[in-house]
């Protein structure tokens, strides 16, 4: 009797054991299933909070505040359109580029908007829109001195200002220039119009938008075109958001809003047919 005893509750003892580790894993299971469906649901988890918060530096004509302290360019306008289309408020946070992916992936910020390049390691990084606009790379001088530094052979010597993070960044370094980072492009440029650095290299549609006869700094010019690169929005890898804008810009590309935001901005010849 007691040898029955025995099996009957060490059998008992083993079913619970077996019981507890099948609600252990089913548990684990239930926040595996939690953590895929909050990194491909963005669409709906930024619907649920009301609002897109896009990811910016100060960049004209992409983002940049007009005299209200609004924040404004095509990429801001852009981002609006597809707010709207969310239902949901948007948001501009300005970022240190060199964090975009952190920022990103903490979710202090949604979407990544600000004239980003379309590298191997921003595709890398985030799952990406397809491109919407053509650029380059260029290296702004001295007006006086453009004559001076029209090829990349001529330019050896020459110290330059670059956004910390950039394709700008990226393209110095390929070439081997005595390169200092700083946050921001614009910022970059200030060092070339206050004499402290020889050159910057700047993105072809901000130099269209910040320097020459017309601008803020008409007494510079951009010269050598070094790359040739076109612009993505980055959003959360594996993220749903970035084909949701994909079918959105199409959308706004076919009735004609995205030419009419970007001949607003002067960047309609470097769109991108969606």
């Amino acid at each position: 009797m007691k040898k029955k005893f025995v099996s009957v509750f060490m059998a008992l003892t083993t079913a619970l054991m077996f019981t507890a580790c099948g609600g252990a894993a089913t548990d684990s299971s239930d926040e595996s299933a939690k953590e895929t469906v909050s990194l491909e649901n963005d669409v709906e988890y930024i619907k649920s909070k009301g609002s897109l918060i896009v990811g910016i530096t100060d960049f004209a004509p992409m983002d940049y505040k007009d005299e209200n302290g609004e924040w404004i360019g095509f990429d801001a306008d852009m981002a609006k359109e597809i707010a709207k289309s969310l239902g949901v408020e948007v948001q501009f946070v300005e970022i240190d580029w060199d964090n975009k992916v952190l920022e990103l992936n903490n979710k202090s910020i949604d979407v990544v908007w600000n004239g980003m390049t379309l590298t191997p390691e921003v595709t890398n990084a985030m799952t990406c829109t397809n491109a919407y606009c053509n650029n380059a790379q260029v290296v702004v001088v001295n007006a006086k001195d453009a004559e001076k530094y029209s090829t990349p052979e001529s330019l050896s010597d020459l110290t330059f200002a670059v956004e910390s993070g950039s394709a700008g960044e990226a393209a110095a370094n390929e070439n081997g220039f005595n390169a200092t980072a700083l946050k921001s492009q614009a910022d970059a440029v200030m060092e070339v119009a206050a004499g402290t650095s020889d050159a910057c290299i700047i993105d072809l549609l901000m130099a269209g938008a910040m320097v020459g006869e017309g601008t803020g700094y008409a007494d510079l010019t951009h010269t050598v075109e070094l790359t040739t690169e076109e612009y993505g929005i980055g959003c959360r890898k594996n993220s749903d958001l970035a084909s949701y804008i994909n079918d959105q810009l199409k959308i706004l590309y076919d009735d004609g809003t995205m030419k009419e935001i970007a001949t607003k901005y002067g960047v309609q010849d470097a769109l991108v047919q969606q």
